[in-house]
């Protein structure tokens, strides 16, 4: 048995609530996990940005190529994140001000990082997020979630070549100094 709805989620859920086999607890739960990792997608596609924008050194075409790649790729997981909240009966973002409320990968405002400590920060980021995809995807396992748990497959993936890149690429093997 499901867990009853409260008056403003019942008038949300009037609006805009797409039906869903998926128990309305588990729909809350699993669309409020997709809200905090979208936000944090967000936050990396961002980040990325950031330093792709303001790279500099002797590795500058390639670091540069790289983020650029890596931040499409980033990004192109937005709209399905989005997609998944609507299509189980949940809802998503809605503003820049709920993405900074719910990220948890933190913002890099520095005015200059070096490019290896870009890399690194960004390895670290990855890993993170990667980790998350890994705690909704028990989530939505647990709610027989097969939509969202097969992408969240699929963006593991993607996330952990991403950390692979960014470690390897931010490792400083041969002394030289960037």
């Amino acid at each position: 048995m499901t867990n009853p709805i409260n008056a403003k989620d019942a008038q949300i859920h009037h609006h805009l609530g797409t039906p869903s086999d998926i128990p309305a607890d588990s729909v809350r739960d699993v669309s409020a996990a997709l809200r905090a990792l979208l936000a944090d997608i967000f936050a990396l596609y961002l980040k990325t940005k950031n330093f792709h924008w303001h790279l500099s050194g002797r590795h500058f075409r390639d670091y540069h190529l790289m983020l650029d790649e890596q931040s499409d790729q980033i990004f192109a997981m937005t709209d399905p994140v989005a997609e998944r909240a609507r299509k189980i009966g949940g809802l998503t973002l809605h503003s820049i001000g709920e993405i900074a409320r719910l990220q948890r990968i933190k913002d890099n405002d520095a005015a200059y990082v070096t490019p290896q400590d870009m890399l690194a920060e960004l390895a670290e980021d990855n890993k993170q997020l990667c980790s998350e995809l890994r705690a909704l995807h028990a989530l939505t396992s647990a709610a027989t979630d097969i939509g969202t748990t097969t992408l969240l497959e699929e963006w593991i993936e993607e996330t952990e070549r991403r950390t692979w890149f960014l470690f390897e690429s931010s490792r400083n093997t041969t002394g030289e100094n960037d």
